[in-house]
């Protein structure tokens, strides 16, 4: 099938590697395989990695999975350079040829500049990282070249006005980010189609947090669809935009690639009323009452206890919206690994005073306390 644009051809959905399974500290790849067999068996060829994920293992993964046990092309592979773990330009090769070694490859399809943000962006002209990506894929050692982006939509203009060369973008796209002015997904794609870039789609299912919902939610995505799964709604959603290379889900189980693979395989775009089912699920979303802090952290600065009141309230939010327990849970575990636990205020105020937005914060730690400990 010819393309009209690059990526066309690609079905729409692709395997992202971070989220393996594990068994302790390594990649449980015996699951992998099957993993990457049904997905494989489906008419599936999009596998996302990067020099980061699992510690490098994701590559590793990829090789044992992938390349060493199907034609090189059945397939596509992605992986990304990781410029802010970068000391000088010339550890950019080296990292570079790592990913290949690790996977076993002579060439990787999409070779992207990782997460691109101001600092990194800056530092990308910095260090030549554009001229060296250029030069890999005049050698043939990557066929495209592109970049993973989280930003405002302004800052997209900017970079991709610099850089035609750039030939598509990944961004988080999914129906909870769609109008959220602090990721701005509808905005980010705007711009891209605007400069004629095919878009690869990130965190569909935000993280797994779209995969849950509040009970009033999976009832309205059951009473519309009683055979389609929660998360299937959301990666349909970003599927059915206009000038998508795939929609990356990082699937850490065979349950999870198998629900995927079975709406996906013959994938069809979401018709007008469930584009209403999932408009009265953000109406939902938006409805449900959540802490109103703004991040600003004039709380955090007086803390005795070094609790990250912020973060706390910022998870305890994403419970409340998507009842994500165990994400919510493992995130918080992180957040107090480097800080005060909610249980470890002594109620002395010195937040309450200094909070712009009048929150109860003593109480509120409570009720995060129960919920997230």
């Amino acid at each position: 099938m010819a393309e009209k644009y690059l990526g066309e051809s690609i079905k729409k959905l692709g395997f992202g590697l971070m989220r393996l399974p594990m068994k302790g500290e390594e990649v449980d790849i015996e699951q992998v395989k099957k993993m990457a067999d049904t997905f494989m068996a489906k008419g599936f060829t999009y596998f996302d990695t990067a020099y980061v994920y699992i510690g490098g293992k994701s590559e590793v993964a990829l090789k044992e999975a992938v390349v060493d046990r199907y034609p090189r092309d059945s397939f596509q592979c992605a992986t990304k350079l990781p410029l802010w773990d970068l000391k000088s330009p010339d550890e950019m090769e080296k990292v570079f040829q790592e990913s290949l070694d690790r996977a076993g490859l002579e060439y990787y399809d999409f070779y992207l500049l990782h997460a691109l943000s101001k600092e990194p962006a800056k530092k990308a002209e910095e260090f030549g990282a554009w001229d060296f990506i250029k030069s890999l894929k005049e050698q043939g050692r990557v066929k495209h070249i592109g970049f993973s982006f989280h930003d405002s939509a302004e800052m997209l203009d900017e970079i991709l006005t610099k850089h035609p060369e750039a030939e598509f973008v990944q961004l988080q796209i999914n129906y909870a980010d769609w109008d959220n002015e602090g990721v701005q997904s509808r905005k980010c794609y705007e711009v891209a189609r605007k400069h004629g870039k095919p878009v690869i789609i990130m965190e569909p299912v935000k993280g797994g947090s779209l995969a849950t919902m509040t009970p009033e939610i999976q009832k309205l995505f059951k009473d519309a669809n009683p055979d389609l799964s929660v998360p299937s709604w959301a990666v349909r959603y970003a599927a059915s935009l206009e000038g998508i290379v795939t929609v990356l889900s990082g699937m850490s189980n065979e349950g999870q690639l198998n629900d995927n693979v079975s709406y996906m395989e013959h994938f069809e775009p979401l018709s007008e009323s469930e584009q209403g089912v999932v408009k009265k699920a953000v109406e939902i979303l938006n409805s449900i009452p959540t802490i109103p802090c703004t991040g600003c952290k004039y709380c955090v600065d007086g803390c005795p206890q070094k609790i990250n009141i912020p973060a706390i309230f910022s998870t305890m939010n994403n419970l409340n919206l998507y009842n994500n327990v165990d994400g919510s849970k493992g995130r918080y575990k992180q957040i107090t690994s480097e800080g005060g636990k909610a249980s470890d205020c002594i109620q002395c105020g010195s937040c309450q005073a200094h909070c712009p937005q009048h929150i109860e914060i003593i109480e509120t730690l409570k009720g995060c306390s129960a919920a997230l400990e």
